[in-house]
């Protein structure tokens, strides 16, 4: 241990200080995007404007035409602790704003270089204050409209150690980009324009409509399908009388997402973070969404603001309240009887076949109870394609005969498995082979995305791979945070075999798909691509293709639940016997398991 000598007790000097209680307020870009875009809307701004270049690190720029900082009030606005917002401690238990600490303009002035220029309402003219690091090196008199412009440059330029652990510069647009469309959601009635590099990326035409703001958030075609949850005014117990109203609009189950970064909380306007309530709204989906997927929501929860402790952090995105569980407990009613009474959801307590019940499918692998019903030559072929991925173009050619094409012979065993020989299907997901010693049980998903996968690995590293045209392009329409992923990943995927272009804001139109993926909706394929990105960061090339090419070869796989015919069986056995690791799909799950003649006896009690 590191043996310290003694030193004086001695009080931080102000800029210490100041850049140290910094970092509780100003910890990236996306910080001081919330902070600048918050006082604009305390100030009764109805247009918001954000211009931010290289991710925030060069410029954020905020212009607003709200009430405006006095001439004589704009060097105290810029003093740790200063503000309009609160007079007396009373005030504190009931906040109204979404600013009200005093401690933003301060943190933010303290690690950047600051010009506002502000006019308000009863000067006749503007005034402009240049601060770096905090302290003011120049006050002039100019022409401005009414409101406020605040530009932050260099960010983090006299702490070099919180500059080196920023993100990339496409998290931090994303994160911005996820900040600015929330605060769009929550206030409808406010313009907003967010830019990115001289790239409008996002735009919001302030009328008031919160549908037209889901639209241009996440497109027309998700928006259409959104469920209105409406204003709600639930009544709580005895022990918390206030009522708690619950509004906005979730998801059908129908719409699902990888991961919970589509659930959005509001409390009384202000955009918070609560794991809890997030959970109240996954709870609401019970057994309506597949394993692993999660649905999308707008909730905006109001209270009486006594109800609600915003003083807990100084980013002010976390909160405390009062009657926890009552609140949880009304947005996970509010949510659930939304989707009971307006979602074209399926019935989930089962369904007729031949007239009679049958149970509702697992989501782990749905089995499509129809096919046991239909006759063998009513069943047809898959149109599957089992010849090796750069001579054939890839899964679904046709074949005139409508029969898929024999093995080869040379594709019989391998070193890393024994000759099988296919015995039938179980479940519609699992395929029975017998080998040297026993039975052995193939997940029909796991191995196919196995061949798929190696077969794909092989054409690249030939220089093979094999691009599919659409004969019409395909267009998709994008949340910003989605955009801007996609757009910094383009290279990555044309070199897999996806040709996609920008289409206007936030859309691109998709002219091109592996071959593999021929036979896939385009539009959804590349938006489980996204997906895959978004569940964290990939700096590595290396990284961000190998996530694409696993998507490619899942979706492109034959799925549970997917009756065979037994020469494609066949077949995908012998392509499951030529891989070099066919004992576990790409994602490490197992393709077989082995049951042995002795294992078999001994359950049946013979040894």
């Amino acid at each position: 241990m590191v043996q310290l000598e003694a030193m004086s007790i001695q009080v931080l000097s102000e800029q210490l200080a100041s850049q140290i209680a910094a970092g509780e307020v100003v910890e990236r870009p996306f910080s001081v995007v919330k902070e600048l875009v918050e006082n604009a809307i305390d100030a009764g701004a109805t247009t918001v404007n954000i211009d931010v270049r290289q991710g925030g690190r060069q410029l954020i720029q905020v212009a607003d035409d709200g009430i405006g900082i006095p001439a004589d009030e704009l060097e105290t606005a810029f003093l740790r602790h200063a503000t309009s917002k609160l007079q007396s401690v009373a005030e504190l238990n009931a906040i109204h704003t979404l600013g009200f600490r005093g401690e933003a303009l301060a943190a933010i002035a303290a690690v950047s270089r600051v010009t506002v220029v502000s006019r308000a309402a009863d000067d006749t003219a503007g005034t402009r204050l240049q601060l770096d690091g905090g302290h003011k090196t120049n006050r002039e008199t100019v022409g401005a409209p009414q409101g406020t412009v605040i530009a932050v440059e260099d960010l983090f330029y006299n702490t070099p150690a919180r500059l080196k652990f920023l993100k990339s510069i496409t998290t931090e647009k994303r994160l911005i980009d996820e900040f600015v469309t929330r605060f769009a959601l929550a206030y409808p009635d406010v313009r907003f324009r967010l830019v990115h590099d001289n790239r409008i990326t996002f735009q919001s035409n302030g009328n008031g409509s919160l549908r037209d703001v889901l639209t241009a958030v996440y497109g027309p075609d998700t928006a259409r399908q959104l469920l209105e949850i409406g204003d709600q005014k639930l009544e709580t117990d005895a022990q918390s009388p206030p009522p708690i109203a619950v509004s906005g609009f979730i998801g059908p189950p129908s719409l699902h997402w990888a991961n919970r970064s589509h659930i959005t909380l509001f409390v009384n306007g202000r955009w918070v973070k609560d794991s809890s309530l997030t959970y109240a709204v996954i709870q609401a989906y019970h057994t309506l969404l597949p394993t692993g997927r999660y649905p999308l929501g707008i909730i905006f929860i109001g209270m009486p603001p006594e109800e609600v402790d915003v003083n807990v952090h100084p980013a002010k995105t976390e909160v405390r309240f009062r009657h926890r569980n009552a609140v949880f407990g009304a947005v996970q009613r509010a949510a659930r009887q939304t989707l009971v009474a307006d979602s074209p959801i399926r019935n989930v307590s089962g369904w007729t076949v031949g007239g009679a019940e049958q149970p509702s499918p697992g989501w782990g692998g749905s089995l499509d109870f129809a096919a046991f019903t239909r006759r063998d030559s009513e069943q047809g072929q898959l149109d599957l394609d089992w010849q090796p991925l750069a001579a054939s173009g890839g899964i679904g050619a046709e074949h005139g005969d409508g029969a898929a094409p024999s093995p080869p012979t040379a594709a019989l065993g391998g070193d890393k498995l024994p000759i099988m020989r296919v015995i039938g299907q179980v479940g519609a997901s699992y395929i029975i082979t017998e080998g040297p010693d026993g039975l052995f049980l193939i997940d029909q998903h796991a191995a196919h995305e196995r061949i798929l996968y190696e077969q794909f690995m092989a054409a690249r590293d030939d220089g093979e791979l094999v691009s599919q045209g659409l004969v019409a392009g395909t267009a998709v329409h994008l949340s910003p945070p989605q955009a801007t992923l996609l757009t910094e990943n383009l290279e990555h995927l044309a070199g897999l075999g996806f040709q996609v272009e920008p289409f206007g804001p936030n859309a691109f139109m998709i002219r091109a798909v592996p071959a593999l993926l021929a036979k896939s909706d385009p539009a959804l394929a590349l938006q489980a691509v996204i997906e895959d990105l978004e569940r964290g960061d990939a700096p590595l090339q290396g990284k961000i293709e190998a996530k694409i090419i696993l998507r490619v070869c899942k979706t492109a796989a034959v799925k549970a639940g997917q009756t065979l015919s037994m020469p494609e069986m066949e077949a995908m056995v012998r392509q499951l016997e030529a891989c070099h690791s066919p004992h576990t799909c790409p994602h490490g799950r197992p393709t077989l398991i082995h049951l042995s003649v002795a294992q078999l006896a001994k359950e049946f009690g013979r040894i």
